[in-house]
């Protein structure tokens, strides 16, 4: 695996330090004090660049509504400290509003011995970040462990379950979501409804999609990670969002703060107009995750000689 960053521009580079020095500066805050020995001697052994900043077919044009983020896999000693909640929420939050990081910054947590099944098991999400990975950070002697070829009638029926359950979820909320939508007592609460609905649609969409294509589907509820996550995957993916304006960015948000804001709080709003755009999208989406997920299904059916 490679350790340099040579192919990005000096600015990516000093941005990405920066993150690196963020993260380990702030898991070391977060188990500073700590009893447990897992816990005072937990350890980052890798914070490794993956996606489009590592294969160098990164975008970057904020003025179009489209920038690529930095995706980065960090690999530490026991499983309970790859709860985000506990251990990365405050680095999280301080890159996200450190303004000398010009790009969004999506990180997940694993332990080396997850890796290393996955990778032994062949899963594709895992064999490419061997592949193309970039390690900014590692310890000595915690190697990867060699990637193995998943039989291909193995990769067939797992991508052909994920996609039958996954597919089926995502109608059930946008049929939930259409029914919420055309309430009109109380209406305001029952669009609130709509759009959380809509969210879980968008979220299993993108679940769909990453399982039946790489096998993985990261812990994660945030939409604009797993958009992200899907997109450096399949470009189609990206016209179900219209982002070139203020307007179609605000929906989105709108819909990525559906997730908690819409159940739990009294100032979420969201008029009909947007909710109805953001249908719109979703259902897109929809249809493209299908299309892409059926074409990824055939090549792999065919690999499997089924």
């Amino acid at each position: 695996m490679r350790n340099d960053v040579d192919h990005l521009p000096a600015a990516q580079q000093a941005e990405l330090e920066r993150v690196k020095k963020t993260l380990m500066g702030e898991f070391a805050q977060a188990i500073s004090g700590a009893t447990q020995p897992w816990k005072r001697n937990g350890k980052i052994l890798k914070i490794i660049l993956f996606g489009s900043y590592a294969r160098d077919d990164w975008v970057d044009e904020p003025e179009n509504g489209y920038q690529s983020d930095y995706d980065l896999l960090i690999i530490v000693s026991h499983s309970d400290l790859t709860d985000i909640a506990d251990y990365w929420y405050v680095a999280e939050d301080k890159i996200l509003r450190d303004e000398a990081v010009g790009r969004p910054v999506n990180i997940i947590v694993h332990t080396l011995d997850e890796v290393n099944k996955a990778l032994e098991r062949g899963e594709y999400f895992w064999v490419d970040i061997a592949r193309d990975g970039i390690a900014l950070y590692e310890l000595p002697n915690h190697a990867l462990a060699t990637p193995k070829p998943l039989a291909p009638r193995d990769a067939y029926e797992m991508a052909q379950r994920y996609f039958d359950e996954q597919s089926g979820a995502v109608k059930k909320w946008v049929e939930v979501a259409a029914f919420a939508a055309g309430k009109d007592e109380d209406a305001a609460n029952w669009r609130k409804i709509a759009a959380f609905n809509l969210h879980q649609a968008a979220e299993t969409a993108y679940a769909c999609f990453l399982l039946v294509r790489t096998l993985y589907f990261p812990r994660s509820h945030n939409i604009k990670f797993l958009r992200s996550l899907a997109e450096d995957k399949e470009p189609r993916l990206i016209e179900a969002w219209p982002r070139a304006t203020r307007v179609d960015r605000r929906r989105f948000e709108l819909l990525k703060r559906a997730y908690v804001e819409a159940r739990y709080s009294a100032s979420y709003t969201v008029s009909a107009e947007d909710l109805d755009a953001i249908a719109s999208s979703v259902k897109r989406l929809r249809d493209v995750v299908e299309q892409v997920c059926r074409e990824r299904l055939e090549e792999l059916r065919a690999e499997a000689g089924v």
